[in-house]
Parts: C-alpha cells; sequence; structure tokens
C-alpha cells in the first residue's frame, strides 16, 4: 500500500494506518515511547490529566473539558472511539481539529518514526500529543483506550489521574477479575500526583495500589460525596486543615445537561479532581454551573427527533453500561407508562451480551437486529439465539440485510420511540445512515 503524504486525505491516512501494524491491538509502551521521546511529546501542556475506567470514561473527559472551557482555559482533549468522523478524537477547546492538522501531525510522526511499527491507536495519541503541544494549551485530558497500565496514553507522566467506574470488559486483554481490571486501571495514578475514583465501590486493588505507590487517591462515598434533591444537587468533600477534618459543600448546583443520574457520579468525580488544584486552575462556582449545564457527548443516551418519532441512542455495550441505560429507560416508563421500544441493536461478539439483553428487554416490544460487518461483529443468527436465550419471542425479531436497510425500516414503521443501543459501532453506523456529513471509508466505518 502505497504510503500517504501530506497532499493525501484524511480517509486515505487512516486507511494505511490500519494496515499499518499486524494487530490492531498490541498493548506496550516501548515502541510508542520511542517516538515520543525523539519528536519531545511527553509533556504536551503543563497540566496533563488521564482519565481511565470501564464505563464514563468519555463523559467525564467531556465535563472535564466543559468546565475549564467555561474558566476561560485552552484545553484539550483525546478520546476514543470516534463515533462518525477520526476528528472527533482530538479537540481543543471543545472542538474537533480539523482534517489538515491531522494530516500535519501524521506527517511529522511518519518521518519521525524511521522503523518503529506503530499501531493505529498508538499513530493517534502521538497525532493528539502533536497537535496539543503546537497549540500552547494548558491542559490535556487524555482517555485511556484500553486498560490503563499498558495503554500507549501511560506514556504520558500524568500530573493527576481520574479513575471512574470499573467493570468487566476486553476479557481477552484484560481478564474477568475485577480486582485485577481495578489494578491495570490504577497503572496511570503517579506516586505523589493527585488522583479520584468516581466508582462508588472500587475493588480494594485500587487503593492496595494506591498505597503501595504512595498515591494520595480520593474516593467517591469516601473523601466525596452528593446529595440530590429534584431541583438540583450537592457536592460535599472533606478536608484536613491544620490536623482537623473538615466538611466542605457546594449547594444548588444544575444537574449536567448529560441525561442519566449515573451522570452525577462523574460530576463528582470531575469536581473532585478539579479541586486538586485550585491552586494553579480558575475554576470558580460560575465555571462550574456553567460546564455542567453546557456539557455534550454525542452518544451517550443522546436524543434525535427522526419526522414523528423519537429516538434515543446510546452505546452501552457493557452490562455495566446497559444497566445504566435501564435504570435511565426506567426513570422514563414512570413517567410514560405505554413507553415501548422498537430497539435497533448490535453487539460485538466478544460481549458478556446476555445480561446486557436480559437488562433491556422488558423496555422492548420488538428488536430490529443487523450484522455489522466487522471482524468482531456477531451475525444475525447468533444475535437471534441471544435474544431467544434472554426470553424474546421470535415473532418480535426482525432482521435485516444491512444498517442502511435496518434504518430504512425503523424510519418506516410507525411507532414513536426507537432505541438504539448495543456497540459504539452499532451508534456509529445508524448515525452515518441517518445522516453523514463526508465521505467515511469502509475500513474507517469499521473502527468507529
Amino acid at each position: 500500500m502505497i504510503i500517504p503524504n501530506r497532499h493525501s486525505s484524511l480517509t486515505d491516512w487512516v486507511d494505511w494506518l490500519l494496515q499499518l501494524h499486524a494487530q490492531e491491538i498490541d498493548l506496550g509502551l516501548d515502541r510508542i515511547r520511542l517516538v515520543a521521546n525523539a519528536m519531545q511529546l511527553t509533556k504536551p501542556a503543563p497540566l496533563v490529566i488521564s482519565v481511565a475506567g470501564t464505563n464514563g470514561k468519555g463523559s467525564s473527559v467531556a465535563l472535564l473539558v466543559a468546565i475549564l472551557k467555561a474558566a476561560g482555559h485552552q484545553v484539550g482533549a483525546y478520546t476514543s472511539p470516534h463515533i462518525q468522523f477520526f476528528n472527533e478524537r482530538i479537540q481543543i477547546n471543545g472542538n474537533p481539529v480539523s482534517d489538515d492538522l491531522i494530516i500535519e501531525a501524521f506527517v511529522a510522526i511518519e518521518e519521525a518514526r524511521a522503523q518503529t511499527k506503530l499501531t493505529y491507536f498508538e499513530f493517534s495519541t502521538l497525532a493528539a500529543l502533536y497537535l496539543f503541544k503546537r497549540a500552547q494549551l494548558e491542559v490535556v485530558v487524555l482517555e485511556v483506550g484500553l486498560g490503563g497500565r499498558l495503554d500507549a496514553v501511560n506514556i504520558i507522566d500524568a500530573d493527576a489521574a481520574l479513575i471512574t467506574a470499573i467493570d468487566i470488559d476486553h476479557v481477552d486483554w484484560l481478564g474477568d477479575d475485577r480486582s485485577v481490571i481495578a489494578t491495570e486501571k490504577a497503572g496511570i495514578m503517579r506516586r505523589g500526583k493527585p488522583a479520584v475514583c468516581s466508582d462508588m465501590n472500587p475493588p480494594a486493588s485500587l487503593m492496595a495500589y494506591a498505597n503501595e505507590h504512595a498515591v494520595p487517591l480520593s474516593q467517591f462515598k469516601v473523601d466525596f460525596d452528593v446529595l440530590v434533591n429534584d431541583q438540583a444537587w450537592s457536592f460535599t468533600w472533606l478536608t484536613q486543615q491544620n490536623g482537623v477534618q473538615l466538611k466542605g459543600t457546594l449547594d444548588d448546583l444544575p444537574f449536567p445537561a448529560l441525561k442519566g443520574a449515573f451522570q452525577l457520579n462523574n460530576a463528582a468525580g470531575v469536581i473532585a479532581l478539579l479541586f486538586k488544584f485550585t491552586a494553579i486552575l480558575r475554576v470558580d462556582r460560575k465555571a462550574i454551573n456553567l460546564g455542567l449545564q453546557q456539557v455534550s457527548h454525542p452518544g451517550r443516551l443522546q436524543s434525535l427527533k427522526i419526522g414523528a418519532q423519537s429516538w434515543l441512542i446510546d452505546v452501552a455495550h457493557n452490562p455495566q453500561s446497559a444497566l445504566a441505560l435501564a435504570t435511565y429507560l426506567q426513570q422514563q416508563q414512570a413517567k410514560h407508562t405505554k413507553l415501548q421500544y422498537l430497539s435497533l441493536f448490535s453487539v460485538l461478539n466478544d460481549k458478556d451480551a446476555l445480561p446486557m439483553v436480559q437488562q433491556i428487554a422488558p423496555f422492548v416490544s420488538t428488536w430490529l437486529i443487523v450484522d455489522l460487518e466487522i471482524p468482531r461483529a456477531t451475525s444475525v443468527n447468533a444475535l437471534r439465539v441471544l435474544l431467544k436465550a434472554a426470553g424474546v419471542e421470535d415473532l418480535n425479531i426482525i432482521t435485516k440485510k444491512s444498517m442502511e436497510d435496518a434504518v430504512s425500516y425503523a424510519k418506516s414503521c410507525a411507532v414513536e420511540d426507537v432505541l438504539v443501543w448495543g456497540s459504539f459501532f452499532t451508534v456509529s453506523q445508524v448515525l452515518a445512515s441517518l445522516a453523514v456529513k463526508k465521505p467515511i471509508s469502509k475500513t474507517e466505518k469499521a473502527h468507529g
């Protein structure tokens, strides 16, 4: 395959990157660290925050960016995966960077890497670091892609770490032991640097790691908490002053613009982390309020109006995130007792999908299933077996040959509510079928 250059399109670059390394996932830091050191990218901003976790990472990054931006800081964010366009992965002040800037970064990395082989994710991570350093930002927020300890993002010695909800996912890489997974995610923490965990019940191994490595770790429900009423919520925290423990309270906070009660956990973790840097960050009550009200994060309980239909789109893709989605649906059903969805559903074949379906099934009248047509996709036959194992009757299952056909069918149905969920790829392909603003190659579509 011909090596792209500065005149190539971003799509050409992404397609080439996906063929560059034999394995899409190849955990380890030696390769990327070698190139990052050569390019002097290991300190992309004066303050760097790393975020790891199974669920809630993306929302927490979005909350951090929204509050920091509202406070007037110049902030960069690196996230993954993208939902529609690669540019979503690298944002400056809440805006995706342009194709031209990413191509500039790719060209610089290609020149610097010499014979070092890099994965797609490693190349993407270096591009983000390059553009953040180029922009001379004040704060950079880096989301871990997989695990933590061996993830490409962890070449950066972050000034702070945020660990969100921890659950079992990516079993082939991280195993099925929540305690071991927590230790892997704890690997982003650094000795003497503040860390916050927004999981309400993290495995004990997380604090054990923090103690062993002298990490000052603050935990939800221990060092900070939330109090909720119908109109607002409060953030409470414990502080030490002259050896005396004091309790602080931030009252009457607006609910985050992101839907779902679990977003309060994410917001609390974000505020707890920002409070660690009051000496260097201009984050006041006004910025927190504004950030909570203005935050957005596509694909997470995202509502769309398609004709007369209401579409709810969520990237829930493991049992923990499916439970969060089910909790939200239950709250909605309490307001609208007849609420039942047409569910456009597909899931990857390496997920623990049965409990996912069992949690959502009470809210679904009809299941519309489709093969995602990517390497890890579940066939429609296997999806049908999965649904029937969860107690779904065969007559309530409809199969389609392509996502375009599935979306077209859903739009034509005489139903008011459509639920899209099961995978980032499901959401990506649905949104692409509903409205594509620029071309997406087949390979990029498979890595949404």
